[in-house]
C-alpha cells in the first residue's frame, strides 16, 4: 500500500529512540498518522515542526497498518516569535485532531484550512478563525442555519439562535424566549460586528461543537479565545 500527499504536520512524538510518529492532514487522506525513521534526529527537527507543509510518501504492507511515511519539507510556518500566532496554529491542529475520524478526506476542509494558516496572526485573524470553526461545524454534519429565522421566516433582524437546532431566529420570533437563546453575532451574519462579536461567536461555536463531540474542547483552543478577547479588548498603542 503506497499514496503520495501534500499535508500539514499536526502532532509529533517520539518513538524509541531515533523516530517519530507524526499525524498529518491531506486533502485525500485526510488526517493520517505514520513513523517517520530517523525523525528524532536533529537534521529532522526543523521539518518536523506542528504546522509545516509537508510532501508525504505513505508505505505500508497493509492498509490498517500504521506504515511509515517519508517527508520532505515544503513550506514552514515558523510562528515561535508571535504568541498569537502560535496560540493560533496550536488551537488549529488540536482542533482538527479531536474531530476528523483517521483516514477520511475532508477536501473542502483542507482547503479552506490552508488559507487560514497562512495568515496566522494577521488582525482579522479571529474573524476568519470562528468562521473557520463554522466549517468545522459543517464537515462534522452539523452546519448551522443563519439566513433566516426558524420561527418567522424572515431574513431580516436576526439577533439569536437556538441551542437545540442551531437555527437564526429573529427578535420578534424570539419573543418572550429570547433568554433561553444563544446570541447571534453580526460578525456570522456577514454585516461586520468584527472583534466586539468574537466572545459570543466563541461561546455559539463551542456550544455545537461539544454537544457534537461529547467531549471537552482542547485546552489549545482556549488558550486562544482568551488571548483574542484579550487582543481586542486592549487600547491601540499610542503612536
Amino acid at each position: 500500500m503506497e499514496w503520495r500527499d501534500e499535508g500539514v504536520l499536526l502532532s509529533v512524538r517520539l518513538h524509541g529512540e531515533s523516530a517519530a510518529i507524526i499525524e498529518v492532514f491531506t486533502a485525500a487522506h485526510g488526517r493520517h498518522a505514520g513513523l517517520v525513521h530517523g525523525g528524532a534526529s536533529r537534521r529532522m527537527k526543523p521539518v518536523l515542526q506542528p504546522g509545516n507543509q509537508l510532501d508525504l510518501s505513505w508505505r505500508a504492507r497493509l492498509d490498517d497498518q500504521l506504515g511509515s511515511f517519508h517527508v520532505e519539507p515544503s513550506q514552514s510556518r515558523s510562528v515561535l516569535q508571535d504568541r498569537l500566532a502560535l496560540a493560533g496554529l496550536n488551537a488549529v491542529c488540536a482542533m482538527l485532531r479531536i474531530t476528523l475520524p483517521e483516514r477520511e478526506p475532508h477536501p473542502e476542509l483542507y482547503h479552506a484550512t490552508m488559507p487560514l494558516l497562512d495568515r496566522l496572526g494577521q488582525p482579522d485573524w479571529g474573524t476568519a478563525y470562528l468562521r473557520w470553526e463554522m466549517r468545522l461545524l459543517e464537515e462534522m454534519g452539523f452546519g448551522l442555519e443563519l439566513t433566516r429565522c426558524a420561527v418567522t421566516g424572515s431574513r431580516d433582524d436576526l439577533a439569536f439562535v437556538s441551542p437545540r437546532t442551531g437555527r437564526a431566529v429573529s427578535r420578534q420570533g424570539a419573543g418572550e424566549w429570547a433568554d433561553r437563546l444563544l446570541p447571534l453575532p453580526a460578525v456570522l451574519l456577514g454585516q461586520g460586528g468584527g472583534a466586539e462579536g468574537w466572545a459570543e461567536g466563541f461561546a455559539l461555536t463551542a456550544h455545537f461543537l461539544t454537544r457534537e463531540l461529547d467531549r471537552s474542547l482542547p485546552e489549545a483552543r482556549a488558550r486562544l479565545i482568551d488571548l483574542l478577547i484579550r487582543v481586542a479588548s486592549s487600547p491601540p498603542a499610542a503612536d
